[in-house]
């Protein structure tokens, strides 16, 4: 995903902007160096688009922030190139002394998202379990997450990507003993959640309906249209009068979406009314900087994101600095049939 325009501190003001422990130099693993890999990820920079590669840089987010996530295969998943161009603009921000690093809203969407999937799966208690990422990406919890050891997750995304993914996974395999996969079972669904079958072509490959399940759009949402985001949710929404269901999704503002070259269309300023309209029971809705979403990576008391804090959800322009409030929220929907139903579809199982 792309970084909301940074802010750098006004001159005579001084920072007190403490850095986390990013490495200066990179470090480059030996994977990377192999002839295979070095092909896979060539292959990526020459024909996967935008959409696609923003899979790599959301990888190379999660390497560059080890000292948080701890991610075994994020360095091979981003490939030289992404690394190489994120670890610069870090270093760009540390000679800038900048109140906001490069990619700290990527560390932090990905602790939130760790987080909430962990509470989503505790407030099955012990019952079976799905947990389905639309969008998967380069996204690696089956190897790193321990509370999906008994849960059945589906990584859904374009055939490409998952072919690539899995060979990379492969190289990973065959160059360390110590990989291993902590969910209960993956299954790779190549599926384009914009067509309108994506939902058939996801049970044809094991997904049981009928199963509670978490729902996790992680950096996804803003790239389909109004009407591809709205049926995507609308289906997922339709699944609490059938079983216990959990969403998990980033929406973008309508400031962020729309500013100057943007590749995002769909965007919500209020998500936690959009979904209780849809057929979710409970939404929760919170922005970087917010208590559940900060993890102590904004550093710097006047960042950007406790600025637009104090500001209402309403504000498009910031008042003091004339450029848009470009928020990111991180919401939370859940919803279950009537009691009564419940225990007649589980009965009939």
């Amino acid at each position: 995903m792309s970084e909301i325009e940074k802010q750098k501190p006004e001159e005579e003001e001084s920072s007190t902007t403490t850095w986390p422990d990013i490495e200066e130099e990179l470090v480059i693993p030996e994977v990377l160096h192999s002839e295979g890999v070095k092909k896979l990820h060539m292959s990526i920079q020459s024909e996967w688009d935008y959409l696609q590669k923003s899979a790599c840089q959301t990888a190379a987010g999660r390497a560059l922030w080890k000292h948080v996530i701890h991610d075994p295969l994020a360095h091979l998943f981003a490939g030289e190139t992404h690394l190489r161009n994120l670890h610069t603009k870090i270093q760009t921000d540390r000679l800038n002394n900048a109140r906001e690093i490069s990619g700290v809203i990527l560390a932090v969407r990905t602790l939130w998202f760790d987080t909430r999937i962990q509470a989503a799966l505790e407030s099955f208690h012990g019952e079976a379990a799905q947990v389905v990422l639309l969008g998967a990406g380069m996204d690696a919890r089956s190897y790193r997450l321990n509370c999906l050891n008994k849960s059945d997750v589906f990584e859904v995304d374009f055939q490409d990507v998952l072919e690539t993914k899995a060979s990379l996974v492969q190289a990973a395999v065959n160059s360390r003993d110590d990989l291993k996969m902590t969910a209960k079972s993956l299954v790779r669904v190549a599926i384009d959640i914009r067509d309108n079958d994506w939902f058939e072509q996801l049970k044809k490959s094991g997904f049981l309906p009928d199963i509670n399940t978490v729902w996790v759009l992680e950096g996804i949402l803003y790239y389909l249209s109004h009407t591809e985001a709205m049926q995507v949710l609308k289906l997922i929404a339709d699944k609490c009068a059938q079983t216990s269901t959990v969403l998990l999704a980033d929406f973008m503002n309508k400031p962020s979406a729309t500013l100057p070259n943007s590749v995002f269309h769909f965007y919500s300023d209020w998500p936690d009314q959009l979904l209780p309209s849809l057929g979710f029971s409970h939404v929760k809705l919170s922005q970087i900087g917010d208590p559940d979403a900060n993890f102590g990576l904004l550093h710097d008391p006047r960042n950007l994101f406790n600025k637009l804090l104090r500001l209402p959800r309403t504000a498009q322009i910031h008042p003091d600095d004339g450029k848009p409030c470009c928020r990111l929220y991180l919401v939370e929907a859940s919803g279950s049939p009537p009691q009564d139903n419940f225990i007649e579809n589980h009965v009939s199982m």
